[in-house]
């Protein structure tokens, strides 16, 4: 197997959930050698951050286990909230220091849970999900750039967005707003961390049914008057495919993204939605 993943360090934040694109990343990573660090809010920090919607230490730990098992790599778990610098700062300091470098970074952390109909979206939801899915990703890349530029081994940084980055969806406007963010701020890194040898890439999926796909299933069903599994059924016939996406989809793009075979690829936003996305 081609292994140009092999001994690297991947960083990959909202990995501490089971059955998440976060531990697909990880696992997929794994498998082809590179070293892993998986994060994770830990706990449940007020009604926006239920123990439903986050991964805690203790399932951190257990994906931990199990890819140190399955794979014989270092896997280390950091509990990181990554609406603060300082915990960022934190969470990549550890890292070198155990590790000894970053080699990728993957912005996985988001929240896609918080639908609201626009003239009735609190701003505090609105700042929840922006502090979330598009501050915490510029500050986890930030603090990423700072290693892989004192390394001066460049590096790679992905970024999962959404088909949200590229179309509108209704009750979504913070995270709509949010992934077309994470695209720009996608682009505006790849330009200017690319003399560091620092490429910088999204990942755009369209729906998967996770814990998350399920419970937004169950939220756009409701809001349409229809039977969930006449809803899910839906998605899948629109799609050229037939079928929805998978968390190892994904994980796939991700490592590709990663790996020396992309190593001209920067600044893209790339879909991965079986052609229902194709612009």
């Amino acid at each position: 197997m081609y292994r140009s993943l092999e001994n690297k360090v991947a960083v990959i934040t909202g990995s501490g959930r089971k059955g998440g694109i976060g531990e697909a990343i990880a696992h997929q990573l794994a498998s082809e050698k590179c070293h892993i660090v998986l994060s994770d809010i830990g706990v449940s920090r007020g009604d926006n951050f239920g123990k439903e919607h986050i991964g805690t230490s203790d399932e951190m730990e257990g994906i931990a286990i199990e890819l140190r098992a399955k794979y014989n790599v270092k896997v280390l778990c950091v509990a990181c909230d990554v609406r603060s610098e300082s915990e960022v700062e934190s969470m990549m300091h550890q890292t070198v220091f155990q590790l000894g470098k970053i080699d990728i970074l993957v912005n996985n952390a988001g929240v896609g849970y918080i639908m609201e109909p626009f003239t009735e979206f609190k701003e505090s939801s609105w700042d929840t999900v922006l502090d979330v899915n598009l501050k915490g990703a510029f500050l986890c890349s930030k603090q990423a750039a700072i290693a892989m530029t004192h390394s001066g081994a460049g590096g790679v940084i992905i970024n999962i967005a959404s088909q949200a980055a590229k179309s509108g969806f209704p009750f979504a406007a913070a995270y709509t707003a949010s992934k077309h963010g994470l695209v720009g701020l996608t682009r505006s890194n790849a330009v200017e961390l690319g003399k560091y040898g620092i490429r910088v890439n999204a990942v755009c999926p369209n729906h998967i049914t996770t814990g998350l796909g399920h419970w937004q299933n169950k939220f756009f069903s409701d809001k349409l008057g229809m039977d969930y599994d006449a809803y899910l059924q839906a998605i899948v016939d629109k799609n050229p495919l037939g079928r929805t996406g998978l968390v190892e989809d994904i994980a796939k793009a991700v490592a590709f993204l990663a790996s020396d075979q992309a190593a001209y690829i920067n600044g893209e936003a790339m879909n991965v939605s079986g052609g229902e996305e194709y612009h």
